[in-house]
């Protein structure tokens, strides 16, 4: 008698992490299920790149193996020129300069210095090579996704989950439930109803009040900058400042067929998507961001004018805890991924980076385990727990010392487990 199929691992949400878990089993002959709730993989824009550290890089080379070459390829790799950081007005050099902070300066509440982490974090840009190497995340979504085409439901939110005698099922936003699975891993990002029932509220994402627009344009339209890593801001607005940030490679500047992206950010009250919806795309934010920018010199005019006005998008800059990763009653055949897991600052390029180590790191853990097993979420929530927590917390530092976003006792947190509006 043949033994009976073995229950799939559940993933809620198909992400880079999700996606790049869904390699991890592919290649480890596990079945898995990913239920997403956006209709197909090009449903929303979301053309801006991705800058990837050494951590990201190794991360990903390791779950894809002989197929990391296709992915290496795929990425732009921006050397030489180093980074600059220009006025918007004038286009003229600042301090050219990486961005830094002084951990040592902290103070906690009572006034006193605060302890931890005494030295002084800077950005770093380049990984393999001295290259700075970025994709986009469509792109890196499309990669991540050959194979797993088969294993993905479609237009299926996950909104939490029920535990079984034998297993787990996911519970979609129309109240029905999925087959039953071995586990569920959530890795649906920010508004993660798997991680808001997995930590009983104890994740938690703070909404800075920043926020962001993602755009990109023809490789053409950056000509006027050259080669090299851009941080573009603008002190002269009464709201507060406003900065892009992007990076140009040189062998593609003169063809039109090529996009570049960008991605803006600015201090509360800035950018201001209509009825605080950040699900709209295309023109409204484009629209925002040429008005933004309609002062700005003419070598970076260009950006926006030659806008690819479909591709833009708004976000919302959140973080989780400052302090780090919070600690949860572990649940053997439940875990969180990513965003879900841990949201970061856009400063220093992090948050994806710690994805795709957490993807790694589980699948990992999974293959050797071949499959289901208890304790393999504990062992890998104390891991990522270690890495992601110095993430957080450097994101964080980064993006009050270059911001000013400020996470306090009166700082909001967004509502986990529906979609954001």
């Amino acid at each position: 008698m043949a033994a009976p199929a073995r229950k799939p691992i559940l993933i809620s949400g198909a992400g880079v992490c999700s996606l790049l878990l869904g390699q991890a089993l592919l290649r480890a002959s596990i079945p898995f299920r990913i239920f997403e709730k956006d209709t197909s993989i090009t449903f929303r824009a979301q053309g801006y790149r991705l800058r990837l550290s050494n951590e990201g890089l190794d991360a990903i080379e390791a779950v894809l193996g002989d197929g990391f070459q296709k992915f290496w390829d795929a990425c732009g790799k921006t050397g030489g020129a180093g980074f600059a950081s220009l006025d918007a007005l004038t286009g003229e050099p600042l301090a050219d300069e990486l961005p830094s902070y002084d951990s040592t300066k902290e103070k906690k509440a009572d006034g006193s210095p605060e302890a931890a982490a005494q030295n002084t974090i800077r950005e770093t840009l380049a990984s393999r090579g001295g290259k700075v190497v970025g994709i986009s995340r469509g792109g890196m979504r499309r990669i991540f996704l050959e194979g797993c085409e088969d294993s993905i439901e479609w237009d299926h939110q996950v909104t939490g989950y029920e535990l079984t005698s034998s297993g787990v099922r996911a519970i979609f936003s129309d109240g029905s439930r999925s087959i039953e699975g071995e586990m569920l891993i959530g890795g649906d990002g920010l508004y993660s109803g798997v991680a808001e029932q997995l930590s009983g509220g104890a994740l938690k994402v703070y909404d800075t009040g920043a926020r962001g627009i993602h755009g990109q344009a023809p490789t053409t339209a950056f000509k006027g900058l050259g080669e090299g890593v851009f941080r573009i801001l603008d002190q002269s607005r009464v709201e507060g400042r406003a900065f892009i940030i992007t990076n140009v490679r040189a062998g593609d500047m003169d063809d039109p067929s090529i996009e570049f992206g960008w991605t803006m950010g600015a201090q509360p009250g800035v950018i201001n998507p209509p009825n605080e919806d950040y699900t709209i795309t295309g023109a409204p934010a484009a629209n925002i961001a040429k008005s933004i920018t309609e002062k700005w010199h003419p070598r970076l005019r260009p950006l926006f004018d030659q806008m690819v006005e479909s591709e833009a998008a708004f976000w919302k800059i959140t973080c989780s805890t400052p302090e780090g990763v919070p600690e949860w009653p572990n649940e053997p055949r439940v875990t969180v991924i990513g965003d879900a897991a841990h949201s970061m600052t856009p400063a220093g390029g992090i948050g994806c980076n710690t994805g795709v180590r957490d993807s790694a790191l589980l699948g990992r853990l999974l293959a050797e385990a071949g499959g289901f097993r208890d304790g393999v979420t504990a062992a890998y929530e104390k891991e990522m727990r270690v890495y992601a927590s110095e993430a957080v917390r450097t994101s964080y530092g980064l993006a009050k010392h270059q911001f000013g976003v400020i996470i306090d006792e009166n700082t909001p947190t967004i509502q986990r487990g529906q979609r954001s509006v």
